[in-house]
């Protein structure tokens, strides 16, 4: 049954998670599993909340307000990890506990202006672009610092980290120095005067590469297609 496979592959992941995380000297509990439901049925979420499942992600807002329509009596997380255009700050401020694709200060805000209407409080995530790939967004690291401290400022939304998206490489270790890159530009945040309470999270390591991404610091990796399987076009 696709129940217990789902089952079976979120056990697997978690299972290399935590031996990564202790390869790295860290705690397993460091770290979350965010299970990138996109283009999935509101059937292999719930399957894969059954399974002890807590966070989801979505790519997109429209896709993700009718899974969320469909499971309010789910006791799980939902995190927008796509491109958040700026028509869609008012329903991604108040329906998402945690928006991994902040990149630039018009975009964080108008979400701000949003959550404080609507008396919401989402986590953030600054995203950034390291590898200037012009097919994917992000704050550029000219860029980074502004986006922050205007975040560190915002009435309602709370900075919580960075999000990083790396160029799509097949052999995890030439990812790994984005994911090296990322952990670094954190740290000289915080030392610049970011409280590291508000860059506690690094999003950071996918499918194929999230083993990499903690032992280099990941907080968040989002798994998707090695829970659920191979996407249909």
């Amino acid at each position: 049954m696709r129940e217990t496979d789902i089952a079976v592959r979120l056990a697997d992941i978690r299972r290399r998670m935590a031996g990564a995380a202790e390869r790295a000297g860290r705690r397993p509990d460091d770290v979350r599993l965010v299970a990138v439901s996109k283009t999935y049925s509101v059937d292999d979420v719930r399957a894969a909340a059954a399974a002890g499942q807590r966070d989801f992600g979505e790519n997109r807002v429209q896709e993700a307000l009718q899974k969320i329509g469909a499971t309010p009596d789910l006791p799980v997380r939902w995190h927008l990890i796509g491109h958040l255009q700026s028509n869609k700050a008012r329903k991604a401020a108040v329906r998402f506990s945690c928006i991994h694709s902040i990149d630039r200060v018009e975009i964080l805000e108008a979400v701000d202006r949003a959550a404080a209407e609507a008396g919401a409080s989402p986590e953030i995530l600054v995203q950034v672009d390291l590898a200037g790939e012009v097919t994917k967004h992000g704050a550029t690291l000219d860029a980074v610092r502004g986006v922050v401290a205007r975040a560190v400022q915002c009435r309602a939304v709370r900075l919580a980290g960075l999000m990083l998206l790396p160029p799509w490489l097949d052999d995890a270790e030439a990812v790994r120095p984005y994911f090296r890159s990322l952990r670094d530009l954190r740290d000289r945040l915080c030392a610049g005067g970011v409280p590291a309470h508000m860059l506690r999270e690094l999003s950071m390591g996918m499918s194929h590469d999230f083993e990499a991404a903690i032992e280099e610091g990941s907080t968040l990796v989002r798994v998707g297609t090695a829970i659920f399987g191979t996407r249909q076009p």
